[in-house]
């Protein structure tokens, strides 16, 4: 369920390699990335929330993150960071596979959107950003505390962070790895369940970075609902943190 890779220092080869082979097929919304279609409406609601409370906006504002900047770790093809742009940031996407970079430019370039997309690591990439967006990705990297860092060291002063991924629990096991790679609502190889992150140790990891997380909320599934924001945190979570 990731939504891609990120760093060659602290991403895994074959992670990349995994999200690449899946670039053509991203803006398919029942294709391989069909399970983040669906969550990204949930994940887009928790955002406007987060972002319209920590500046204060209306939430009837068309461009809440106008005169803004985002950055989109992990950014795949796009699929956040093009409503982040027609939220009204100037948007920088980074990602490791360079699959995922041409065809997210070619699909921005194609609805109008001026995103400046990057290929490489964010360790290499120059400047601070209002917002840090890092949904479905921290999973994926071997050197957790590593990526943290650099998140923390994009993040300017009075920006906000928003991070999401599967949680520890036996139901993330069970549902997340077991039952979708089965069904093929996810590539089979997408998840490591032993590489997920509880909220308790992100707390830590961000605490270490000198961020400080609010309190998660978490993104539950059922047959009636489909994804919804939930108290429920034993299957994937979303969280902001800002600067300490």
């Amino acid at each position: 369920m990731g939504d891609a890779t990120v760093a060659n220092v602290t991403i895994r080869p074959h992670e990349a390699a995994h999200f690449a082979k899946l670039a053509a097929d991203w803006w398919n919304p029942r294709g391989s990335s069909a399970m983040l279609h669906r969550l990204n409406p949930v994940r887009l609601a928790f955002l406007r929330g987060a972002v319209d409370l920590h500046w204060g906006g209306s939430i009837d504002a068309p461009a809440p993150l106008a005169g803004r900047t985002a950055l989109d770790v992990g950014c795949g093809a796009g699929l956040l960071a093009e409503p982040l742009a027609r939220l009204g940031a100037a948007v920088t996407g980074v990602d490791a596979a360079d699959q995922n970079i041409a065809v997210a430019s070619a699909h921005a370039a194609a609805g109008g959107l001026a995103i400046d997309y990057r290929h490489g690591e964010l360790a290499e990439l120059p400047g601070t950003f209002d917002l840090v967006t890092c949904l479905e990705v921290i999973e994926h990297v071997g050197d957790k505390p590593a990526f943290v860092r650099e998140l923390a060291r994009h993040l300017a002063p009075g920006g906000l962070l928003v991070l999401s991924t599967p949680n520890r629990t036996a139901a993330s096991r069970l549902l997340l790895v077991g039952a979708a790679e089965a069904v093929g609502a996810v590539p089979r190889g997408t998840h490591r369940w032993d590489d997920f992150v509880t909220p308790e140790e992100l707390r830590v990891l961000l605490t270490e970075a000198g961020l400080t997380m609010d309190a998660p909320q978490g993104i539950a599934f059922s047959p009636f609902k489909g994804f919804h924001l939930s108290a429920d945190l034993s299957l994937d979570y979303i969280v902001t943190a800002r600067p300490a």
